[in-house]
């Protein structure tokens, strides 16, 4: 039973503190109260729209620069591939005429 002494002892002595903490609190008048929420919702409204124009802004620049991008691989593959057949094309002449010189040289 001591231990059930000390706790409800322990317990008196934490409500009798907290009761004394609560007497020292400087409670906010109603007025201070209204002013104090308005001004907490303002400045999360002007948040919110500072948030929701960069979120804008840089999701447009985003797929902007995506387009860029795109249209650079793009262009950069057309080039490829015309480099690519013009080689393929050239090599297929050379070899031609590599066979035709190989055979005027044999006749």
């Amino acid at each position: 039973m001591p231990k059930d002494n000390k706790n409800k002892k322990e317990n008196r002595h934490f409500f009798k503190d907290f009761k004394a903490e609560l007497k020292k609190v400087i409670w906010p008048t109603p007025k201070q109260l209204v002013n104090n929420t308005v001004a907490v919702i303002t400045i999360v409204i002007i948040v919110a729209i500072i948030v929701f124009v960069l979120d804008f802004t840089f999701e447009k620049l985003n797929t902007y620069g995506i387009n860029k991008i795109k249209s650079m691989v793009e262009t950069t593959n057309s080039i490829d591939e015309t480099t690519n057949s013009v080689i393929e094309e050239t090599s297929t002449n050379e070899v031609a005429n590599s066979e035709t010189q190989t055979n005027e040289v044999v006749e």
